[in-house]
């Protein structure tokens, strides 16, 4: 009896009988609690990653001509072929009462396998006239059809409905004029686009193609067809390049964000007296990744492919600085497929940006 007095003395406290309760009720209120915990975090990322935001930045520049005082661009980015609401009807109600100069989509906007209904959905919430400008994204495909297809144009069914829903997807720049004030809208990949080698390149492809015209198959007509186009297409790009002024705006479109170190190699390479050139962006536009797609809850993003563990949100969203000239990278709409360990958007909710330009500093 003393021996079982002694062990019991000394043995640890978790050992006593007189705890084993407080185990087992410790261990169930764990049991009850996670589950709750799980529920309450999925709970809260359905209204958080349902709910719409519109974001309103302003943005000043300096050179901004008096007549676009105020001009605002509605940024849109990666919808992903994503709806909210029937017809979209959710994204309507954010929008409405909204104006805006233009719209500007970087890219991902389509679902997938080239599904473009949900897009045209939005697009008729949308003032018909107001200029709407689209450059693809990586899992949009190319804007040029290269292959035999259902038409003899040379553009791919997608962008054939687009521009006949009123808009340009820009292959060149396209300008808007208000008084005196001038605003260009540029894909990045045009001011480094060797446009005397490509040249080269597509007439003679297109010469080796017209020697045997004879003989030509589908895809050869229609690769043809392409080639004209991109002859084209450089012509009208060394058209609008002689048309920018110094004073104009020029606003760089590009789906996937720049980096500081490119756009100094940019810089680079381009002379000062190149009006052409991205050291005079007054603004770049960007998407791609979606604001990290996964977010911690009040956090920062949790695993973007590209840039790993934890980047800083400004490699993945908002406004910085490159060289001097502001970035927005919109955070999105929709989610990427391709984030294959992370579906859907988690505590990420879809933005819509108005950002409007100004000459005030304050």
């Amino acid at each position: 009896m003393a021996r079982e007095q002694n062990r019991y003395r000394y043995s640890s406290g978790l050992y006593r009988s007189g705890n084993r309760g407080g185990w087992k009720k410790l261990g169930t209120f764990l049991l009850l609690l996670i589950p709750l915990l799980a529920l309450l975090l999925w709970a809260g990322n359905l209204v958080v990653s349902r709910h719409i935001i519109v974001e309103e930045r302003r943005l000043t520049v300096l050179n901004l001509p008096s007549d676009l005082e105020e001009y605002s661009i509605l940024h849109l980015s990666d919808l992903h072929g994503a709806r909210y609401g029937e017809k979209q009807k959710y994204l309507g109600s954010a929008l409405s009462g909204m104006r805006y100069s233009c719209v500007v989509m970087t890219g991902d906007m389509l679902g997938e396998d080239g599904d473009v209904e949900p897009l045209l959905e939005l697009l008729a919430l949308m003032p018909r006239d107001t200029p709407k400008y689209l450059i693809p994204g990586d899992t949009d495909g190319p804007v040029v059809e290269t292959r035999a297809h259902n038409s003899l144009s040379v553009y791919p069914d997608w962008v054939l409905r687009l521009r006949d829903a009123g808009v340009q997807v820009l292959e060149r720049p396209v300008s808007e004029t208000r008084g005196k004030g001038t605003i260009w809208f540029i894909p990045e990949d045009l001011y480094v686009r060797d446009r005397d080698g490509m040249r080269m390149v597509y007439r003679q492809q297109l010469k080796d193609l017209n020697k045997r015209a004879a003989s030509l198959t589908p895809d050869d007509a229609a690769r043809s067809r392409a080639l004209e186009y991109e002859l084209e297409r450089l012509d009208a790009l060394e058209e609008s390049i002689k048309k920018i002024q110094p004073g104009d705006i020029q606003i760089v479109l590009t789906h996937t964000p720049l980096t500081s170190d490119y756009v100094s190699d940019m810089i680079s390479w381009s002379s000062k007296e190149d009006t052409f050139s991205i050291r005079y962006a007054s603004l770049i536009l960007a998407g791609h990744y979606n604001g990290g797609q996964w977010r911690l809850p009040f956090g920062r993003a949790l695993y973007v492919p590209e840039l790993g563990w934890f980047p800083d949100d400004s490699l993945v969203q908002g406004l910085s600085y490159l060289e001097g000239i502001p970035q927005h990278i919109s955070p999105g709409l929709g989610a990427d497929p391709r984030y294959t360990y992370e579906p859907g958007r988690f505590y990420n909710s879809p933005t819509i940006t108005r950002i409007t330009l100004t000459r005030k500093t304050n």
